[in-house]
């Protein structure tokens, strides 16, 4: 188990990064009836910077001397992924929303050859075929066909920002890579969550001056939970692994693990809130897990197979 746990560590984390998203899909549904959106990403980021703070100051990291410039692109790419999808999920159903975000593991391959310079495996791009596959079948419920005619025939403006949001997903994954082993761990975190925040309240003043969304918060028990979910396990810990660990996964594989979100959301789904999953449903589960064995095994086995002969 620890030889497994050491060679597969980075897949294993972001798997927990990804279960801990998944949960919020409930979580957040519920909050937003009370609170206006922008207001609940900019607490939720808000609040784990605050947490964080104390570490930060201890760390007593060189600012002085640091180009702030590219993680604070890397925040701004961080919350135009939060914020397209959470505004596009007012104008598109959960469904699509599932599907359109996850396209970002086809677009992390094309993004890395692009901007890395770097070639995927071709066990990986078979992964990310499969996998797409399977989002389709999960996202499809009982028609495919239904869901293609009509995202084909009703694409609205909630399927174009969820398809922004795809693209600035992929592009995190990818520029995270390149952050990650050239700045401190601890001042790429703390920017991320600071950027984020502050251009949530910006965004959210600014939505209530042009009347698109009324600055509002009504605050519950069942709020309060919420933003205190997101800030600690969505937030501060899944940005804090994913920053920590994603550098040791490619973004393609890593694309693939954050594609599991589905299949967690819909278990989650089914626990609490009695929602079954169809047999398409299960079948796209299996065809993103057969993505991710393809992606970890393909090119090891014909590496040996190749040596042998």
């Amino acid at each position: 188990m620890t030889i497994f746990y050491n060679k597969y560590k980075g897949e294993v984390i972001l798997l927990l990064v990804t279960v801990l998203w998944s949960a919020t899909f409930v979580i957040v549904k519920e909050s937003l009836t009370d609170i206006s959106s922008m207001l609940f990403i900019g607490l939720r980021f808000l609040i784990a910077g605050i947490i964080l703070l104390p570490i930060i100051i201890h760390k007593k990291l060189d600012w002085k001397h640091s180009n702030l410039l590219p993680p604070i692109f890397l925040g701004v790419l961080l919350f135009i992924g939060f914020s397209t999808q959470t505004v596009g999920l007012k104008y598109t159903s959960a469904t699509k929303s599932a599907f359109l975000t996850g396209t970002a593991v086809a677009i992390i391959p094309i993004l890395q050859l692009l901007v890395e310079k770097k070639r995927p495996k071709t066990g990986s791009v078979m992964g990310v075929a499969v996998v797409l596959i399977g989002i389709l079948f999960l996202s499809g419920g009982n028609s495919i066909l239904t869901l293609l005619s009509d995202i084909a025939a009703n694409f609205n403006f909630g399927d174009f920002l969820t398809l922004i949001c795809a693209l600035f997903f992929a592009m995190y994954v990818v520029y995270l890579d390149m952050l990650s082993s050239r700045y401190n761990f601890w001042m790429l975190l703390i920017i991320q969550i600071g950027v984020s925040a502050f251009l949530a309240f910006v965004i959210a003043l600014f939505f209530d001056v042009i009347n698109y969304e009324v600055l509002r918060i009504n605050f519950t028990n069942q709020l309060g939970l919420g933003i205190l979910y997101t800030a600690i396990f969505a937030t501060l810990i899944t940005t804090t692994l994913q920053t920590k660990y994603q550098r040791f996964v490619t973004p393609t594989k890593a694309g693939i693990v954050y594609s599991f979100e589905p299949i967690f959301a819909a278990v989650i789904a089914f626990i609490f809130l009695s929602e079954r999953i169809t047999s398409f449903g299960l079948l796209g589960a299996a065809l993103i897990f057969v993505g991710l064995i393809i992606s970890e095994s393909y090119d090891g086995i014909v590496k040996v197979l190749f040596e042998k002969e």
